[in-house]
């Protein structure tokens, strides 16, 4: 049976899921929780008066927090925390209502790489930002009201030699009955968030799973929920970050950045290639009387902990994972490697990992991809080679992944936060 704390744990975590359908509500949800633990948050738009404090800043769909400590001078280096707040989806496109023979449908756009199939015959909901006319946003969420549904084995006897979706013909989901021309689906978001759709002039709106997560097997084991990734490192940074700030502690700046659009290459200005984490570095040092020297000592005395999730071997599937390395939900976070630096991870910093877990009296297991599975990569690589701090990549294991709705450990979760904490604490 789990511990009572590893349950409650992953109970917050599906609450923390079920507030976050898209990467900006789970920005949003993030800076609630700071503000409730007294961080305080900051407009890139003003001048930042910094010292010894908590504070967390807003970008789009990603955020920042970082406790800076009475003693940081220009020098202190950083120990970051970064994980990813998007997960695979469908994106509402332009002119998205649609529909036909009677079927009110919208028009989306695959975003990443889900798992087609396993949205299928799903209760869906659309969750994302608005931009006003008057230059303001809103976050808005319907309850359920979508679904793809999958042609009866009636109609195709074949079914199940193989499923073929084509994204374009078979992914459209459903939403009501009528005739798309006197029908708005941007309209039912809008009037979800109490606002008039005539003034909405943008839109960032995804799909998401509308399923709270749930703890489930012959002994309670398991966790399954949509956006664990990486949802659960997220929350895993957020627990541990809000810790920290409560005990102290530590010669570094501990910092928490949960960046967006991990999912489609990390491009853009709230992901981890653009310039939101070194402008919050910069705006820091500048507080404390940085120059580029004092920078440059401080990155180098600094560390990064990209926690994403990573793979569990699959029981079906075993041929696909590494004859010798092969984890298992509920035995603690990966430590994941790869020669090709599709994970950042090096001997040093498999060294520190190590060592966290061992403090934190937590288990971990190594993961690296069979040959013929080329891996994905995370925003590890990404952090290092802008700025070349030493970084580390690990999360916890899933099954499922990118998945409508993904499977994990539930002692897992906690572990990662636990090793989170010291990490920050050091």
């Amino acid at each position: 049976m789990p511990s009572a704390a590893a349950l409650d744990h992953v109970n917050d975590l599906a609450s923390f899921v079920a507030a976050s359908p898209s990467s900006f509500h789970a920005a949003a949800e993030a800076a609630r929780r700071l503000s409730d633990a007294g961080f305080t948050g900051l407009d890139e738009r003003a001048a930042w008066e910094l010292g010894a404090g908590k504070y967390f800043v807003v970008r789009d769909g990603a955020i920042i927090a970082w406790v800076q400590p009475e003693s940081a001078t220009a020098t202190t280096g950083f120990h970051i925390l970064g994980s990813h707040t998007d997960s695979p989806s469908f994106k509402l496109k332009p002119k998205p209502t649609t529909g036909a023979y009677g079927w009110l449908q919208a028009g989306v756009e695959v975003y990443g790489g889900p798992l087609l199939n396993s949205w299928l015959d799903r209760e869906l909901l659309l969750a994302g930002r608005l931009a006003m006319s008057d230059g303001t946003t809103v976050l808005a969420r319907t309850a359920p009201m979508l679904r793809f549904p999958q042609l009866a084995i009636h109609l195709d006897r074949a079914v199940n030699d193989g499923l073929a979706l084509d994204k374009q013909t078979h992914m459209n989901p459903v939403w009501g009955i009528g005739n798309p021309d006197e029908a708005d689906v941007l309209a039912v978001l809008a009037e979800s968030a109490g606002v008039d759709p005539a003034q909405v002039g943008g839109y960032d709106v995804v799909i998401a799973d509308a399923q709270r997560g749930e703890v489930f097997g012959g002994h309670n084991e398991f966790f399954a929920s949509g956006r664990l990734d990486n949802l659960s490192s997220v929350h895993a940074s957020l627990v541990a970050m809000i810790e920290h700030a409560a005990t102290g502690g530590g010669n570094h700046i501990a910092l928490l950045a949960a960046f967006d659009h991990e999912e489609i290459g990390s491009e853009s200005r709230s992901g981890a290639c653009g310039p939101f984490l070194q402008d919050v570095l910069e705006r820091i040092g500048h507080a404390l009387g940085a120059n580029t020297e004092d920078r440059n000592r401080a990155y180098a005395d600094s560390f990064c902990l990209s926690a994403d999730a990573g793979h569990s071997v699959h029981p079906n599937y075993a041929g696909r994972h590494d004859p010798a390395n092969r984890p298992l939900l509920g035995q603690g976070p990966l430590l994941k490697i790869n020669a090709n630096q599709r994970y950042a991870t090096d001997a040093v910093g498999a060294a520190l990992f190590a060592t966290l877990c061992k403090q934190a009296g937590v288990p971990y297991q190594e993961f690296v991809s069979n040959n013929q599975m080329p891996c994905g990569s995370t925003i590890g690589p990404l952090t290092a080679t802008r700025l070349g701090i030493r970084t580390v990549d690990v999360g916890i294991p899933l099954l499922s992944m990118h998945s409508a709705r993904e499977l994990c450990g539930v002692e897992d979760p906690l572990r990662l936060a636990k090793v989170a904490a010291g990490f920050f604490a050091a």
